[in-house]
């Protein structure tokens, strides 16, 4: 590879919900990581790629830093600390306030033990009014960490984002393609298809059952028309939840898998005929065991 070739690794940072996904799936130009607006949609460390004439971005999307209540809270916590030792350049992603929380402040304390450098990243500037506002918000975290860059952006209406890439390319190092041209990411597609069925069941079902599902791929087939066979299962903790994720004569699991299926099809390139099971399994968050099964240890 030529001397002017960069390549290296990108971490988005930040506590739950600050549009981490939604604005790694804009800079790579592909709905990867699942979004949601309930706190702790991404459980696993993503890897998406990023090519361009310039080199590769290899992104890690983590998991929100957060205070953990559970074996799985823990597991989160950890993957998102344990990347910012592995990584060429630091994205924080904050909300757009001069009010800097605990949650905040415990982050940038991680931040300043590495010696990675950290760009800081003001997402949802377009909830900003006065976008004058944007430089007090600037000048209240500067307080708080030694950033080698700040940059506001709106990832929702992809505003700054091309200027995203731009900077992480300059504190990249110069070094080999990693993954070819044409890959998006390291995820298998069994992986996508079940995180692809959570986002849809974290969107449509009540605000206290998302938190405690995750999905299973039991088989995914292809026959020899093209078409794939996929058979899942939605596992949750209660006996109640069950009933509220199958719905009246089955119609809030109807919803789930036609709307997962859709998107599983335009990602795949393929017809897809998808089956999804309820499963109970109680406490599940707080069992190694199960949550080893669920894909939540490496």
């Amino acid at each position: 590879m030529e001397d002017h070739y960069k390549s290296g690794f990108a971490a988005l940072v930040g506590r739950p919900n600050v549009g981490k996904s939604t604005l790694m799936n804009h800079l790579i130009g592909q709905k990867i990581a699942i979004t949601s607006e309930k706190p702790q949609t991404t459980r696993n460390r993503i890897q998406t790629v990023y090519s361009d004439e310039r080199g590769q971005i290899i992104f890690l999307d983590t998991p929100g830093i957060h205070k953990a209540k559970n074996k799985l809270g823990e597991y989160m916590v950890s993957v998102a600390e344990g990347t910012l030792k592995e990584v060429d350049v630091i994205l924080w992603l904050v909300e757009p306030s001069t009010f800097i929380g605990a949650g905040e402040r415990h982050i940038a304390e991680m931040l300043g033990k590495v010696k990675t450098p950290v760009i800081l990243v003001i997402n949802k500037i377009d909830t900003v009014k006065n976008q004058e506002a944007v430089l007090t918000y600037m000048e209240a975290y500067r307080q708080v960490c030694d950033f080698a860059e700040i940059v506001p952006v709106s990832a929702l209406k992809d505003k700054n984002t091309k200027k995203m890439t731009e900077l992480i390319f300059k504190y990249l190092p110069y070094g080999p393609q990693y993954y070819d041209e044409d890959t998006v990411t390291d995820q298998p597609m069994r992986q996508i298809a079940a995180e692809l069925i959570r986002e849809k069941a974290l969107r449509l079902l009540e605000e206290e059952i998302p938190h405690g599902i995750a999905v299973t791929i039991e088989s995914m087939t292809e026959r020899k028309n093209g078409m794939f066979d996929i058979e899942a299962n939605i596992v949750c903790e209660r006996d109640s939840h069950k009933g509220i994720i199958i719905g009246k004569h089955g119609s809030m699991l109807k919803k789930i898998g036609t709307a997962a299926r859709i998107e599983i099809e335009n990602l795949m390139g393929a017809k897809v005929n998808l089956q999804l099971w309820v499963k109970v399994r109680k406490e599940w968050r707080d069992s190694e065991l199960y949550m080893k099964n669920y894909g939540y240890y490496q």
